[in-house]
């Protein structure tokens, strides 16, 4: 199994370690310090090394941070973990704090008095993060410091920096070749006449270089940081354990590899201006270009957008791997639907089932992230994972969320769906249908080209707004190829600027959460596609989306009634070519039941 199912973290831990880190802050004369939920590289997933949060707090969630004073110790989380915080820590000696409806500067000006020096560590905090809290701060007397983590020296069997080995990704595969894109990059450095751009993003460096790595669980990144210098060349900074001779000559004459110890050096030998991203970069990496007096050009990774728009290559490798996903997940919902309702399931079977219908396809490289299965109101927790303590029955009469993904060497799938335990439950079906005509509604968009993930991102709640309903999370995060599963800049959220483009693969996943009673979750992948101009149409650019996803939504659940014409005719047309696509690649007994499940409504 890539999954397991005990509790990393127990609340009763987080009591004394909280005392040790407030004795560690009183000998550096610290009034707080920030645990953020993050590593040196700014990455969503982190390695059980940099898992400071959980070990501190209890809180497991891919999301949020604590802020430790001496007398209050606040974790602040949104909307998608206020459930899961309550139940993973110490009511008594941590609070949570509704994140980002109460921002950190104004929780600290109420909380911390003039004078106070907050510590944080330079690894884990951003340009960007940092100077705006030293702003929002300037005028209510309280300083940053920046500090040696102390929670490093608490944590006396912190787990050892991983070591997975970096390995080529097939060109076949990426669609070009890693010189052809260094060279493209390289040419936008010299436009903007910066010399060199630094790059921390395990994504980028891999996409960058066609390479994957083993460092980080569900992703396959390499833990490296990178130089691109403006004619090409590319130092990379990265354990030697990590690299083997095969490595070596993929990545050719023009990658230069440099131990991660190097990294400071070497950063201060750089001619400027070099580029760092203020919003992925470690401040520790501003700190030394300054200390060294190199121009520092402040821009985007440069890897971000050209990664995000998939090549020709990348685009069928997903089709490929979402094909193969659809027929484990066919396969799995068949199985569900003849056991579920006996009523002897619980959470753990579904996830080791579901697991092994995926390697079951020979292709499995890893599950994309730990798979979400929520029978009955823990569906309600948004991000649940289940655990031998929280394991429940899968009771016949209840929904049960199950959002889960594969990692294929061709590309990582996500896919939610929400299904009726036998009997479908009466309160759950309008709001279902909500969702799903939130879903359709994003799946069926059409727009001009400048449109961004906040202009599309009320298509899908207006159904559940109409009803005085909504959900705390995105629409949709983008996702890479064979990379991680969340990827930006792209997503379907009201906070999103970035416009999109042909190519960018995202999640379409709207939902509805009762606490104490159900979670729903529809989610398909799209990406992005010109779209043609129907008759009648202006001549004008416009775009829409592609279904990458094929596999049945539960019919049980739908009020047919709520359905519109064109939302009835989009889900009839869907599940035809369900069951076109994926009824040849199913067993007999998965065959007939994708039949049944894919009749028009």
């Amino acid at each position: 199994m890539f999954q397991s199912f005990e509790s990393p973290t127990s609340p009763q831990d987080g009591p004394p370690r909280l005392a040790a880190l407030r004795a560690e802050m009183a000998r550096a004369g610290l009034a707080g310090f920030l645990v953020p939920r993050a590593d040196a590289h700014q990455g969503e997933y982190v390695a059980a090394r940099d898992e400071r949060l959980a070990w501190l707090t209890g809180f497991t969630g891919s999301a949020g941070f604590a802020c430790v004073l001496m007398d209050r110790a606040g974790v602040f989380v949104d909307g998608r973990y206020r459930v899961q915080v309550r139940s993973q820590v110490d009511p008594d000696h941590f609070t949570p704090v509704d994140w980002p409806e109460t921002q950190l500067a104004d929780w600290l000006r109420a909380a911390l008095p003039r004078g106070g020096v907050l510590g944080l560590d330079p690894w884990l905090h951003t340009p960007e993060q940092v100077e705006k809290l030293t702003e929002a701060l300037r005028d209510a007397g309280i300083s940053l410091r920046e500090v040696e983590n102390p929670i490093d020296r608490l944590w006396s069997d912190q787990p050892a920096a991983p070591q997975g080995a970096i390995s080529a990704y097939p060109e076949a595969l990426a669609g070009v070749s890693h010189a052809e894109k260094r060279a493209r990059l390289a040419e936008i450095l010299r436009k903007a006449g910066q010399a060199a751009a630094v790059l921390s993003l395990p994504d980028s460096i891999a996409w960058l270089l066609n390479v994957r790595g083993a460092d980080v669980p569900r992703n396959p990144v390499p833990h490296a940081f990178a130089v691109l210098h403006d004619d090409a060349r590319v130092t990379l900074f990265a354990d030697a354990a990590k690299v083997s001779d095969d490595l070596r000559r993929h990545l050719g004459p023009d990658v230069t590899l440099r131990p991660v110890t190097a990294l400071g050096p070497g950063l201060r030998s750089l001619v400027g201006p070099v580029r760092i991203d203020p919003a992925s970069a470690p401040l520790w990496v501003l700190r030394q270009l300054q200390e060294a007096g190199i121009e520092v050009a402040r821009g985007e990774d440069p890897c971000i957008l050209p990664k995000a728009r998939k090549s020709a290559a990348e685009l069928a490798g997903a089709r490929a791997a979402h094909l193969r996903d659809a027929a484990a997940m066919v396969e799995f919902l068949s199985w569900l639907d003849a056991e579920a309702p006996g009523g002897e399931l619980t959470e753990i079977d579904v996830v080791k089932r579901l697991e092994g219908f995926r390697r079951a396809t020979g292709k499995l490289c890893d599950i994309s992230f730990d798979t979400i299965a929520g029978a009955g109101p823990n569906g309600a927790i948004v991000h649940y994972r289940v655990s031998e303590a929280t394991n429940r029955r899968v009771a016949p009469g209840e929904v049960l969320l199950v959002d889960s993904g594969g990692q294929y060497l061709d590309g990582t799938t996500d896919i939610t769906r929400t299904v009726a335990v036998g009997t479908a439950p009466e309160a759950a079906r309008a709001p279902f249908t909500r969702v799903l005509k939130g879903m359709i509604a994003i799946s069926r968009a059409r727009f001009p080209k400048g449109v961004a993930g906040r202009d599309l991102d009320a298509l899908a709640r207006y159904p559940l707004w109409l009803a005085g309903q909504d959900y705390d999370h995105g629409t949709g995060h983008g996702v890479g190829a064979y990379l991680s599963v969340h990827e930006g800049p792209q997503r379907i959220s009201r906070l999103s600027h970035v416009a999109l483009e042909p190519g960018m693969i995202l999640s379409n996943e709207p939902g509805y959460y009762r606490e104490g009673a159900f979670g729903i979750r529809i989610e398909n992948l799209i990406v992005v596609q010109p779209a043609p101009v129907p008759d009648g149409g202006d001549d004008r650019e416009m775009l829409g989306f592609e279904t990458l996803t094929f596999v049945p939504i539960d019919r049980r659940l739908i009020v047919a009634a709520m359905l519109n014409d064109g939302e009835r005719e989009w889900l009839n047309a869907y599940h035809a070519r369900v069951a076109d696509l994926v009824g040849p690649e199913v067993s007999q007994p998965a065959r007939d039941w994708l039949a049944a499940a894919t009749l028009p409504i």
